[in-house]
């Protein structure tokens, strides 16, 4: 763990020689994450001090305490002023505890995040299309065309805020609330990887992506329930091919889009 993590904590916020395109703190945040599931830390476990913390990663203070505010900020850890660095409770109390371990920037785990989605939205599409009511209905469609809207005007943060809305509209619709609390919290995960690797940005076309929420919307409006669940299976799993080839370029591909 060390080697790769000493070369990203020199300079503060320099690069790493051996990641050129991804800031100190980045990388440092990353192996904290390892860090927490090598130890089996559960939510609740208090961690080591920063200094503590850099001498374990192999880091200086300065790149540790920013890694840590990241974290602190996706909702990974807990930093009490004069209590200590604690790891997070879990996104969602309905979720088990093992997700304290869901690495944001790994290939292995984004795949089963979406795999996940796929199982879980498909379903609230489905039943979406069978229970919607009109208002419902209404939601759904309204925030799909936001998201095109957004989408050909090239605004990320409007499309996020539409993208989100459009999928919990599709969860109310399917009028349970354990699916509907699954879609959140699953949907939190995936945001920590926003951050930790596109800082914000959202991978792949939102044009395509908005396109398909569309679809999706006119089939639960159209009562379709066997179509609005290939829909959706269709429209992750865009999002996830999307998504790992971002993950490549971004990690692997010296010549790809570059963290700064």
């Amino acid at each position: 763990m060390g080697d790769s993590t000493q070369a990203a904590g020199r300079g503060d916020d320099a690069t790493s020689t051996s990641h050129p395109y991804r800031p100190g703190y980045e990388l440092v945040a990353e192996q904290l994450l390892n860090y927490i599931a090598q130890e089996n830390l559960r939510p609740g476990d208090r961690l080591p001090t920063e200094q503590g913390l850099a001498q374990i990663l192999g880091a200086t203070r300065n790149v540790t305490r920013e890694a840590v505010k990241v974290l602190a900020a996706i909702g990974r850890l807990n930093v009490r002023r004069g209590a200590g660095i604690f790891v997070a409770a879990s996104v969602s109390g309905l979720l088990d505890d093992e997700l304290s371990h869901f690495r944001p920037t790994s290939m292995e785990d984004v795949h089963m995040l979406l795999d996940y989605r796929k199982v879980i939205e498909s379903e609230t599409a489905r039943r979406a299309a069978s229970l919607a009511t009109p208002i419902e209905v209404r939601a759904i469609r309204e925030s799909a065309e936001t998201t095109l809207t957004a989408a050909t005007e090239n605004d990320v943060d409007t499309f996020a805020k539409a993208d989100a809305a459009f999928h919990d509209s599709v969860g109310a619709a399917s009028h349970n609330v354990f699916l509907r609390s699954s879609v959140a919290g699953v949907r939190r995960l995936a945001a920590q990887s926003d951050v930790l690797l596109f800082h914000g940005d959202l991978p792949g076309s939102l044009e395509v992506a908005a396109r398909q929420h569309l679809a999706v919307a006119e089939a639960v409006a159209a009562g379709a329930a066997d179509l609005a669940e290939r829909l959706m299976v269709e429209h992750i799993a865009t999002t996830q091919s999307q998504f790992e080839k971002k993950i490549r370029d971004r990690l692997f591909n010296p010549g790809g889009d570059k963290i700064l």
